[in-house]
């Protein structure tokens, strides 16, 4: 088990490389109220996934293309890994066809630009069939619908058994922008930059907030999108541990948090695998592409009875097999913490970002973390808002303390994005931001408020489609 947590967060010598996942609500630009299923997307966008990809970009071991997305879900409806587009992203779906595009690891600038031209290919396409993308944390209209079935029936099937309506609301409605940073150098980087990124969740989730309506109706709060992750079962969605942690005791915790999980699904039969303690263990790059859809002919079923991954090694689970390592990979893609080891760190707490501002919190998180700089001024800005995630997901900048955190860590970051190669445009880009939002207190979220009362949920939906 230990070894396995431990493969979850290896150490990466050489230069930093970003990856990048943006997730988008489709919207039918005739009728913005209405679903559209992934099969109307995938056809709209046909002719440009039977497109090769650019021999360079193609990557099959690239961490962001075989990532499986905000709910740890099936790559695409058909597609394990996903179709790969000319700059090397791949296209998937979320159960409620939710488009997500996911670029493969590259040094930050390379990766922003690679993942732009091949989302300004993907709008192409969707707006010749009168379709489109909109950037917010959650939909502001239109109920959850769950189009995809199999991995996401049972993952219905365990939030329904326990009363967690906001699960669907979670599979269905939501959209976040993931940046995917290596581990460390080694381990004390690692724990450095494992208890950097957890001190940079508040005030990151207030500057980024951008979902402040659900089913017609403002919710009062900067990111919902967060509160409904709060609501969700805690085994699988609080932080891995202490932020403060030990080189040492960075995979400890992790493993702990995989064993005390409850388990959410399993397949009805046993995987062509080992078992977790067996020699020929794996890590998560060898296990990803094909822990979507399950094994063979084997069938994903829900867990109901409250047993844990533990449970399960002590012979207690919801089945008479043992646990094999394919298991625990399952396992490990079902549970959901701010920022969960998955052989590089998965930032998860930002949400989706109206027009072409995903790039920003690319960017900042990048700069943070990347830069030794800028990662020393942020610990030290974010000191007195390291515990205020609440207070960010209802208040945004509003709050003195994150506005001042918030504009701190944008000048570090703008700082650093030079020393890391950003061009002109990516520093205008960030430097708006700074200056439209922080500056003035406020974030994406209001400004989407502010439309929301003028032209209702239908017409933001539409005004904010491209």
């Amino acid at each position: 088990m230990l070894r396995y947590a431990a493969s979850c967060l290896p150490t990466c010598p050489g230069s930093r490389t970003v990856g990048i996942e943006t997730e988008w609500l489709v919207v039918d630009r005739a009728a913005s109220d209405r679903s559209v299923p992934p099969e109307s997307t995938r056809a709209a966008l046909a002719a440009l996934i039977g497109r090769p990809a650019k021999a360079s970009r193609q990557d099959p071991t690239a961490r962001a293309a075989s990532a499986s997305g905000t709910v740890g879900g099936d790559a695409s409806a058909t597609e394990p890994t996903g179709a790969a587009l000319a700059e090397g992203s791949r296209i998937t779906f979320e159960p409620g066809g939710q488009l997500e595009l996911s670029g493969p690891p590259a040094p930050l600038p390379l990766a922003v630009s690679r993942l732009a031209d091949d989302l300004a290919d993907v709008r192409a396409a969707l707006a010749d069939a009168g379709l489109g993308l909109a950037g917010m944390g959650l939909d502001p209209v239109r109920p959850p619908v769950r189009w995809l079935a199999d991995r996401y029936a049972a993952m219905a099937g365990y939030w329904t058994a326990n009363g967690q309506e906001a699960g669907e609301v979670m599979m269905c409605s939501s959209a976040s922008v993931q940046v995917n940073l290596d581990a460390g150098h080694d381990s004390l980087d690692v724990a450095r930059r494992w208890r950097l990124a957890h001190q940079l969740r508040p005030v990151l989730t207030a500057m980024f907030a951008a979902s402040p309506a659900r089913l017609g109706a403002l919710t009062g709060l900067r990111s919902a999108r967060a509160q409904v992750w709060e609501s969700l079962d805690p085994t699988r969605t609080r932080p891995v541990g202490p932020a403060q942690v030990a080189a040492a005791d960075v995979a400890c915790h992790w493993a702990e948090y995989l064993l005390a999980a409850r388990l959410m699904m399993v397949r009805d039969s046993p995987p062509d695998g080992p078992g977790p303690g067996d020699p020929d263990e794996t890590g998560p790059r060898g296990a990803l592409p094909h822990d979507a859809n399950g094994h063979g002919d084997a069938r994903l079923v829900s867990v109901r009875d409250g047993s844990t991954f533990g449970d399960w090694l002590r012979g207690a689970g919801p089945i008479g097999r043992p646990p094999m390592l394919d298991d625990l990979v399952l396992h490990a893609t079902t549970v959901f913490p701010p920022v969960r080891p998955r052989g590089w760190l998965e930032i998860r707490y930002l949400d989706a970002q109206p027009f072409d501002l995903w790039m920003v919190p690319v960017a900042v998180t990048a700069a943070l973390l990347d830069d030794p700089v800028a990662a020393a001024g942020a610990a030290s800005a974010c000191c007195d808002a390291d515990e205020g995630w609440l207070t960010a997901s209802v208040h945004g900048l509003a709050d003195d303390t994150l506005r001042t955190a918030a504009l701190t860590c944008m000048d570090l970051a703008l700082d650093a994005l030079g020393r890391l190669g950003a061009g002109s445009d990516l520093c205008a880009a960030v430097a708006r931001f700074r200056d439209d939002y922080p500056a003035r207190g406020r974030t994406p979220a209001d400004h989407l408020a502010e439309r929301f009362t003028q032209v209702g949920p239908a017409g933001l939906l539409r005004e904010e489609t491209r």
